[in-house]
């Protein structure tokens, strides 16, 4: 990870356990008043709309958005936009759902235990605190015209006397933090003119306000050194958006300036020049997604300028993830880790559905949808409210093409009317988080026939981590049990695989992807794994062929974890390089979608003694 990240852990962790850290976070700072409801309402400041009375596209009062409401109604929370779990209707803020731990109010952030065993997963406690569910409150307000500001403001303020301020497990992460205030500007945007928000509701909302954005700028090297992923990007944003909105607070002006320079800094560092992101997964570049139409749309409303950079980079990963998309369903490979996040939902689309993103951001750069008329559109509606106009110097819309290779993270592209076939080949100069280098991913008719395992949850027992997190969850081969690299503590991997060679070569009759990576450097020295891809143009019908050059004495597995229907429709077979014909090994394994839930699901697994395996996988 560098000395740079060395450095600061260690003077972190010296700093925490001296009790030096402390005194940036106080947990009783008296109540100020900046400016008074009235005032703010005149400010200059511009978001998406100016208020709920401004708004005037198209309602469209739904069945499966009634239903989500009549479900939070009666205590039934979404968690990660999977599965449902009655928190009833009186949740007090600081119960884990999943495990019933309770954590304490008055323990300050610093010493809350983010992975207990006994508290269970806090990303439980996270989720509602997040407020995300605002925006779908909000949506059932505008499309069925039933006035929810008594609610939404009932919910805040439960909040705010429920969390001590910097202390409990909600001021843990300054990235929740940072997205809880961005619903909750959300909120007072659109009940701006509401008798719900009174003055002293006000006020009580900016107290809290004010010392979350003091949380956050206090904490912020702590994700643009130690973490530096979406977390460093979601919280340089708050404080460049912080200044914009909150421009009474005294520290406004400093925060908004350096939260500007910092976000554009963490953008060219983390999005590729190719458009392809340092998190290796395709759920956090849909983060990146929402962060950036964010960051730009109201940029452009407060007439403050970005980078070339930003600029390039948004269109860079709008062309990359368009071109990945699955046309049928709006879905992307389940590639890398996927924690269910999705912090603004303003459609009514499924989860894994990027249509609305993606053509909110294109919606940006071209005042035109990027896709047919469908509820994948609404994004849009919120974020362009005010008479919106492209700028004509930044117009651009994205492109799919046959086959695209993305050389800087190792992603290589190979479509055709029924077939998207998605490689990794790559290096590593970031953490990856799965190991997971020539994964193959395969989608016929937009169902995804051969498929990453997915993530489930990040604070689970190790034999599940391990399954999710490792090889034996992707569709590549393992030396005997061993994984592509080592498994170390949380998030951690060591000897990173690292790619020697990576191409597609297109030929009349089809297309190759050949690419060869060094692997498990903590089993052997030297150890190579060389895979070709042959797809037939026009024909669900693939080739593969899988090296491993080592000297071990291990026997070589090759795993392929399977959709229900691939066996109905699909035919596989695996032969030695002699020919010599090898049996299938059918093996139960799991399948996680959406983040906390897990299915039973199958896999092939075909094994040998030597050192190269050949696979046919064809239409029936």
């Amino acid at each position: 990870m560098g000395t740079r990240y060395l450095t600061y852990r260690v003077g972190f962790e010296l700093k925490k356990r001296a009790g030096l850290l402390k005194n940036k976070y106080p947990t009783d700072p008296p109540p100020e008043s900046f400016i008074s409801l009235a005032d703010w309402k005149k400010l200059p400041a511009r978001f998406f709309f100016a208020d709920k009375e401004s708004l005037t596209f198209a309602k469209n009062p739904n069945s499966k958005l009634k239903e989500k409401i009549d479900r939070m109604r009666t205590g039934d929370f979404q968690f990660f936009n999977a599965a449902y779990k009655n928190i009833g209707t009186g949740y007090d803020w600081l119960t884990n759902p999943d495990s019933g731990f309770r954590y304490e109010k008055n323990t300050h952030w610093l010493d809350v235990n983010d992975f207990s065993a006994a508290a269970g997963d806090i990303k439980y406690v996270w989720e509602k605190s997040r407020f995300s569910y605002l925006l779908t409150v909000i949506r059932y307000d505008y499309h069925f015209g039933e006035d929810c500001a008594e609610w939404v403001f009932s919910e805040i303020e439960s909040w705010i006397d429920a969390n001590r301020i910097n202390c409990g497990p909600n001021y843990k992460c300054s990235q929740e933090i940072s997205l809880r205030m961005l619903n909750w500007l959300f909120a007072l945007y659109y009940y701006k003119n509401s008798p719900a928000l009174t003055e002293a509701r006000f006020q009580k909302i900016m107290h809290a306000c004010r010392w979350q954005l003091h949380h956050v700028r206090q904490n912020i090297d702590f994700s643009r050194i130690a973490v530096r992923n979406n977390h460093a990007l979601t919280e340089t944003m708050m404080l460049y958006l912080g200044g914009i909105f909150f421009p009474f607070f005294p520290e406004a002006k400093m925060w908004s300036a350096e939260g500007l320079k910092w976000l554009e800094e963490e953008v060219a560092y983390q999005v590729y020049e190719d458009g392809t992101f340092l998190q290796f997964s395709h759920n956090y570049h849909r983060v990146l997604v929402q962060l950036m139409t964010w960051t730009l749309y109201l940029s452009k409303l407060n007439n403050r300028v970005l980078s070339a950079t930003f600029i390039d980079r948004a269109q860079k990963t709008l062309q990359y993830l368009y071109q990945c998309q699955i046309a049928e369903n709006g879905h992307l490979p389940n590639y890398g880790a996927n924690d269910g996040a999705l912090f603004f939902p303003l459609n009514d689309c499924a989860y894994r559905d990027y249509r609305p993103q993606l053509n909110a951001l294109s919606y940006y750069f071209s005042g035109e949808d990027l896709y047919e008329p469908g509820a994948w559109t609404e994004d849009r509606m919120w974020y362009a409210a005010e008479n919106y106009t492209a700028d004509p110097t930044h117009d651009f819309q994205p492109k799919r093409t046959s086959v695209a290779e993305f050389s800087q993270s190792g992603y290589y592209v190979i479509r055709d009317a029924d077939t998207l076939t998605f490689i990794r080949c790559g290096n590593h100069k970031d953490r990856p988080s799965h190991a997971d280098n020539l994964h193959l991913d395969m989608w016929y008719k937009g169902d995804n026939v051969l498929r990453d395992a997915g993530t489930y949850k990040y604070n689970t027992d190790a034999e599940t981590l391990s399954y999710f997190m490792g090889t034996k969850g992707h569709n590549t081969v393992m030396l005997g049990t061993h994984d592509q690299m080592e498994k170390g503590a949380r998030f951690i991997w060591y000897e990173w695989t690292q790619a020697n060679t990576a191409q597609l070569t297109e030929t009349p009759t089809g297309t190759t992807f050949d690419g060869e990576i060094q692997a498990f450097g903590h089993v052997g020295k030297g150890i190579t794994h060389r895979r070709t891809v042959a797809k037939k143009n026009g024909k669900a019908e693939w080739q593969i062929r899988d090296e491993v050059a080592h000297a071990t004495g291990l026997p070589l597995r090759q795993i392929w974890n399977l959709h229900p229907k691939f066996l109905t429709h699909f035919a596989i077979s695996a032969r030695t390089k002699d020919g010599e014909l090898l049996q299938s090994k059918p093996a139960k394994h799991w399948y996680s979608g959406e983040y906390g839930t897990k299915e039973k699901s199958e896999a092939v697994i075909f094994e040998t003694a030597g050192k190269e395996i050949l696979t046919t996988i064809k239409l029936k």
